[in-house]
């Protein structure tokens, strides 16, 4: 049995693998086999500090596997394949005691891999289009960073809902990447973005744009939105926004904006089990599809923590215990 862990925040070079032994579960717990990790740019947030956590800390908030054992008062039966994306950290691991009520079991349509590359971001996806911009049919939307794992799902969730999908992206081959997921426009980033979405919109702007970016795109989305336009800044890829001038809103077209967190839109075991079982109910139709682009060792955590900084990473990316 083997985890990752850090003991002090910085770069990638502090993920370190080492041995780990656990014991039976407990009552209400599982001893989890997990067969694929998830990686998601939250995780160098906890390591870096920006998001602070308890150290020594394990890492990860995302899995799937099997279920080796069960404790007292536990209904899944070894053998059953569950997922999870809703913590406790502690994801990049071969095996991991975690609480029942944490997981949900897998369809036949969804395999471990897909659970553990698209939950978290399929339920990032789910609140913000249903619950959090509740996006209607025949409105438009921009998503920034379009090619990234929220953004492929994002362009592919706003289509189903009927919206105009407008996908941003920081070169010509991830704006492709975009348009072949549903995408109705593409445009590289950038000064003339707002111009372009103007052109496109018959100079009146988007409903509502999702941008995952942060700092290095916060005002070049306000400026795409159409009056009273809401801008989701749902992420913090390029460092966080910072103090913003609250007026800017005033001036730009009394505009809304908020920066929400899944774990507010998940928190509770009613809440995962509807909104997360939506999700997987999307990945076994078809309706959404998961793109695993990339696979790396669990050992090789740290080399996946530097190319998805580096932004050399496309759709969804798996560790492999």
């Amino acid at each position: 049995m083997q985890s990752v862990t850090f003991d002090a925040v910085g770069g990638p070079e502090v993920l370190r693998l080492g041995e780990i032994s656990l014991g039976q579960p407990e009552p209400g717990q599982i001893l989890l086999r997990q067969t694929a990790v998830g990686l998601n740019y939250i995780d160098t947030y906890h390591r870096t500090g920006l998001y602070p956590v308890p150290l020594p800390s394990g890492i990860g908030l995302e899995g799937a596997g099997v279920v080796e054992a069960a404790g007292a008062g536990v209904a899944l039966v070894p053998g059953t394949r569950v997922g999870y994306c809703w913590g406790p950290i502690g994801a990049y691991a071969s095996h991991r005691l975690i609480g029942a009520d944490r997981v949900v079991v897998l369809p036949d349509g969804v395999s471990d891999e897909m659970a553990a590359a698209g939950l978290l971001k399929g339920c990032t996806t789910e609140f913000l289009v249903e619950r959090c911009a509740r996006v209607q049919p025949g409105q438009w939307a921009l998503v920034q960073a379009a090619a990234g794992g929220v953004g492929l799902l994002l362009v592919q969730w706003l289509k189903h809902v009927g919206a105009t999908v407008i996908a941003v992206a920081g070169s010509a081959e991830k704006v492709a990447l975009a348009m072949a997921n549903g995408a109705d426009h593409g445009i590289v980033f950038d000064a003339s973005l707002a111009e372009q979405v103007r052109g496109l919109t018959g100079g009146r702007g988007v409903d509502v744009v999702f941008d995952g970016v942060g700092k290095a795109t916060f005002e070049a989305s306000l400026d795409c939105l159409a009056r009273r336009g809401l801008n989701i800044s749902y992420g913090n890829a390029s460092g966080p926004v910072g103090a913003v001038d609250f007026g800017i809103l005033a001036r730009k077209g009394s505009l809304f904006t908020t920066r929400p967190t899944m774990f507010d839109y998940y928190v509770d075991r009613s809440e995962i089990e509807t909104y997360g079982g939506r999700v997987l109910d999307m990945f076994a139709s078809g309706a959404i599809k998961v793109h695993v682009d990339q696979r790396y060792a669990l050992a090789d955590a740290a080399q996946a923590h530097r190319d998805l900084e580096a932004r050399r990473t496309t759709g969804s990316t798996v560790l492999v215990p």
